[in-house]
């Protein structure tokens, strides 16, 4: 339900954008508002379930989730729906590492973890893609609204059935790092606001420049406070492993690729190939397949050929498809230019999430363990939504350009009176110099991605060393960086 919620808005984002009057730039706040808060107090939220025992944190972040959803399911404005979203993203921070740390502790590290992982890995990649189905199903037959309120009985019978069928966890005295989770979160805020600022209102703004030094003002005390703090929210201690630092340098390349695809083909499908939210959703189905079937397929192999050559592997695939996206157009169809790139590009995701997982939690202390599990999770919403932040900045750039191009080329083609229509606003551009501006940006934004995934797969060549005999003995040692 977390993980889906990440994308369901997004087949709505057009029919939010038309009943609450959002701008495009708000438009992109609608995920990023989730994705911060997601990804800022998620190290906060891992914390809360070692000290106060993880059933319990669960089922409270389920309970604001849920309230969250109701909220968002009712704003009237912007600023509540944004609110709301940002609600959603503390109740899904405090509910998502518990559920990854509840399975590292019930599940005995080796085979009994990897298969456990491989299920939650399939279910976590797979999410997004049907966030994308269920948003184009509940927002053609009902309304964009039901894209939150169909959180709400789910949450409601998750809090219900929590205490039947889940073991509470012991719990560890010690203390809350709430400066450190708000320093962060604030950072990443400002540095994400830098880039969209930037691509609006260029890099010479006032607000632009402001944001980018606050950002780094906030960064920097954050990790002072970490230094510092008794029990910080992030043990920086979790880095002093090769594997594992390299580990969430890759979470956070792919992310930012991820977020990319569902972005900006959700508006390539609906905008310029016409699609309906019900048939764009549909179009994303075989993103799910792919990410489960070789998720499962590195799952039962992991322990045969270790994590590096399918993560190898896997960058691969994933920055393979995004280059081959990268050559969409206007003209592109949805069998013929899109099809076969997002399989290839969700089946290297499918086979890169469960070696990562494994990576992040192996060989971590018993105290440790929330936090680690909750660091996987917060590389992949701050990687997104700064990814999504920067290529937002790129499609904005270069979309500008193309218009200008676009507008040069009909004055050029246009009698005199066309151009005085023109300059007065009384004569709009044709419908396909639309789709071609929108095309352009994407297929720039696109080039941008494909170097993310290149980023992830130079960081697994060089970082990743743990072997086979490390994960069928359930440790990972690796050299200290």
């Amino acid at each position: 339900m977390v993980v889906l919620d990440a994308t369901i808005v997004n087949i709505a984002l057009p029919h939010m954008q038309s009943a609450l009057k959002l701008s495009t730039t708000g438009l992109s706040w609608v995920l990023n508002a989730y994705a911060l808060t997601f990804g800022g107090m998620l190290l906060l939220g891992g914390r809360a379930g070692d000290i106060l025992g993880r059933r319990r944190v669960f089922m409270t972040g389920i309970a604001l989730f849920s309230l969250a959803s109701l909220l968002g399911g009712l704003a009237t404005s912007p600023a509540w729906l944004l609110a709301a979203r940002a609600l959603q993203g503390v109740g899904g921070a405090i509910a998502s590492p518990t559920a990854m740390s509840l399975i590292a502790t019930n599940f005995a590290e080796g085979h009994e973890r990897n298969r456990a992982f491989g299920v939650f890995a399939a279910v976590s990649g797979s999410g997004a893609a049907i966030g994308l189905l269920a948003g184009g199903m509940l927002t053609s037959w009902l309304s964009w609204r039901w894209v939150f309120f169909v959180n709400v009985p789910i949450g409601v019978l998750l809090v219900l059935l929590a205490p039947l069928y889940i073991a509470e966890s012991e719990r560890n005295p010690g203390r809350f790092d709430v400066g450190g989770a708000l320093a962060s979160t604030a950072g990443m805020s400002s540095l994400v606001y830098g880039f969209i600022r930037a691509a609006q209102h260029g890099w010479r703004d006032t607000w632009t420049i402001g944001s980018f030094g606050a950002a780094a003002a906030l960064l920097a005390t954050f990790v002072l406070i970490e230094r510092s703090h008794p029990q910080p929210v992030m043990p920086l201690r979790l880095f002093a492993n090769r594997n594992r630092a390299a580990g969430y340098v890759v979470m956070l390349s792919l992310a930012a690729s991820i977020f990319s695809i569902f972005f900006f083909l959700t508006l390539f499908v609906q905008q310029v190939l016409g699609y309906s939210p019900l048939r764009a959703g549909i179009a994303f189905l075989p993103v799910s397949v792919a990410i489960i079937v070789m998720a499962q397929l590195a799952s039962r192999n992991l322990a045969r050929v270790g994590p590096r050559p399918l993560m190898t592997l896997g960058a691969l695939l994933a920055a393979s498809g995004l280059a081959l996206l990268s050559r969409i157009a206007e003209t592109s169809s949805y069998l013929g230019g899109i099809l076969g790139p997002i399989v290839l590009f969700a089946s290297g995701m499918g086979l890169m999430f469960v070696p990562l997982t494994t990576i992040a939690v192996s060989g971590v202390e018993r105290r440790d363990s929330g936090a680690a599990s909750g660091m996987l999770n917060v590389m992949q919403q701050v990687g997104g939504s700064l990814g999504l932040s920067i290529l937002v900045t790129v499609f904005g750039t270069a979309s500008r350009h193309e218009q200008v191009s676009q507008t040069a080329r009909l004055m050029a083609q246009a009698t005199p009176a066309q151009r005085q229509a023109f300059a007065a606003g009384a004569l709009q551009p044709p419908p396909e110099v639309a789709r071609a501006v929108l095309a352009h940006g994407v297929s720039m934004a696109f080039e941008v991605g494909a170097l993310f995934a290149v980023l992830a797969l130079v960081a697994t060549l060089v970082g990743i060393r743990t072997g086979r005999q490390e994960v069928v003995e359930g440790t990972m040692t690796g050299v200290p960086v």
